[in-house]
This record gives structure tokens, sequence and C-alpha cells, in this order.
């Protein structure tokens, strides 16, 4: 009867989880196991946890009943692993009859491929480069996905490394601005680096009467003053002269 008013408890909480398909393991284990602390019954997962022995008949009614919560909070806690999984993934592990075993074995499992997911992101990290035809600010909210993909996998990048990041794969064009940032004494923070940028990008894109250049027009407008230069110089050597 316990159990069963538990999961209800559990079930009715107001905490969106989503079922775990193989995919952001280090996210759905720190959202599941939040959920499991709040009916208290995420202690069964700690490896450290010491066995009851095994039932007597002259067992005291306090060991009997320790023993029954903990028998009671494993199953409820076994259910509420499998019921966060996938339907593949719950017909693999519900053959497995401790919550503690399923745990290690998708762990094991999914722990090591994350590994792999981390050296690549963190290689994706150093190895992005900012080019000359996109916004900068637009390059930066990419490289600020992958942070962000890094940090729940619980790889931290302190600012201050990030502020550094970003002036250095400034494009080309930017050179100048980067010296200047570079030869900044106080010390800038995420924001306000892109604060400057942004203002520096909105400079960069007017002419200097304070027009905004639509860039893609540029070669256009580039091509229609060749092609009218080479229409008119062409006029003049091939007009017939006039016989008067």
């Amino acid at each position: 009867m316990e159990v069963e008013k538990n999961m209800t408890s559990f079930l009715n909480l107001n905490v969106q989880i989503d079922r775990f398909d193989g995919t952001n393991f280090t996210r759905w284990m720190g959202k599941l196991f939040f959920l499991l602390t709040l009916p208290k019954i995420a202690y069964v997962l700690d490896p450290k946890l010491e066995p009851l022995s095994e039932p007597k008949e002259d067992d005291f009614d306090e060991l009997k009943a320790a023993r029954k919560k903990r028998e009671d909070d494993e199953v409820m806690c076994r259910g509420h692993i499998l019921n966060t999984l996938s339907v593949r993934l719950y017909d693999l592990y519900n053959s497995m009859e401790s919550p503690m075993e399923i745990w290690n074995a998708l762990e094991y499992k999914y722990k090591t491929e994350n590994e792999c997911t981390d050296k690549f992101l963190i290689l994706k990290y150093f190895e992005f480069v900012m080019v000359d035809t996109k916004f900068v600010l637009d390059q930066i909210h990419e490289l600020q996905v992958i942070v962000t993909k890094l940090r729940e996998l619980r790889v931290k990048i302190y600012e201050s490394f990030q502020v550094g990041a970003v002036i250095a794969k400034l494009p080309q064009s930017w050179n100048g601005y980067r010296k200047k940032l570079l030869h900044r004494r106080d010390d800038t923070n995420l924001e306000e680096l892109q604060k400057h940028l942004r203002i520096e990008e909105e400079t960069k894109s007017r002419d200097p009467k304070g027009k905004i250049i639509d860039s893609s027009k540029v070669k256009v407008v580039k091509t229609s003053k060749f092609f009218k230069n080479f229409k008119v110089n062409n006029d003049k050597k091939f007009k017939k002269p006039s016989n008067g």
C-alpha cells in the first residue's frame, strides 16, 4: 500500500523528464536522480550502501521494518527507472531485478559513450573558426551552444577562457579590433564582449555616409558598373566616324 502511495505521489509531481532513448545520458541520469531523492529512495543506488542481513526468526521488529522498507524502496526505484526508459531499452533491462544492477548497466554502457562525446565536443570547440561570411554574433552563439552541451556533460569552461577563445577565433578582417581587445586592461565578461562586438559589427556594416550596406548587393553593383563601363568604352571604340 505504501509503495503504491509513493508511486502515485511520484507520478503526480510537476516535473517533466523525457524517456531515455540512448542519448543525453548525463542529463537524463541527473534529472532522474533528483526525482528519486524527492520520495527519498535514491539511497538504494548508493554503491556504499550496506546490504541487510538475511532474515531470521528472532529478528527485532526494527530490523524487520528496515528490511521491508528497503525492499519496498528498491521495488519503487526499479519501477521509476524502467518507467523513464524508451520501449526498446525497457525491454532490454526489464529482466534485471535490482535497481542498482539496471543503474550500473546503463551507466557502464552510456557513460563510456559520453566520454567519446566529450572528446568530440572539446575538439569541435577548439577547432571552431569564425569566418567573414557570417555575422560574428551568430557564430558566437554557435560556439556557446557547444559550451552548453559540454556543461551538460559536466565539462566546465570558465568564462574568462570563453572570452579569450572568442577573441582568438575572430575572423581575419577583425585583426585590428582583436589587438585592441587584447590590449584592454580591464576584465571583460562574455556579455560585455558581445556588446562591444555588436557595436563594432554595426559600424563595419555602414558606409562613410552612415547608410547600411547590403553586402548581398555589393557584387551586383560592382558587376553592373563593370558592364556599364565596358559598354561605354566599346561604343566609343566601334563608333563610325561621321562623313561630315
